[in-house]
């Protein structure tokens, strides 16, 4: 896989967890990515959140931040398997007030495409860097 194709299957594990963990109750405090490479070797790399959250962008950040410390230029890349770990319920984690209007409107965003795929199924909605690969 390359870079870009590498990214857009992390994003879409990313979209998959976070949804998962709001539509649980819970956030969590920390990411481990697993690699899988052709021949069975395997890298696995864990980091902690700098707060405890289920949003897409905050996943996001920590998921590539993981990616790109495995610094991967040569090698047969087969899976990856992205976990959410010291997972809390998300009434246990106080909600920050934010007056950064850009993310609030990406937590609307969220919100509302949470609600599409409750309503029309896990596939009617998703990142757009996975709607616009090409096959």
């Amino acid at each position: 896989m390359d870079g870009a194709e590498v990214r857009a299957a992390l994003l879409e594990l990313v979209v998959q967890l976070g949804l998962l963990l709001r539509r649980r109750g819970q956030v969590a405090r920390g990411l481990a990515l697993t690699q899988k490479f052709a021949g069975g070797p395997s890298w696995e790399k864990a980091r902690r959140l700098p707060e405890a959250s289920a949003h897409d962008d905050d996943l996001r950040t920590v998921a590539y931040r993981l990616i790109d410390a495995a610094g991967l230029q040569r090698g047969r890349l087969t899976g990856l398997v992205l976990r959410g770990e010291d997972l809390v319920g998300a009434d246990q984690v106080a909600q920050q007030i934010s007056l950064d209007k850009e993310r609030e409107d990406r937590l609307v965003a969220e919100m509302v495409s949470d609600r599409i795929r409750d309503k029309f199924g896990p596939g009617s909605i998703g990142p757009a860097a996975t709607l616009l690969r090409v096959s």
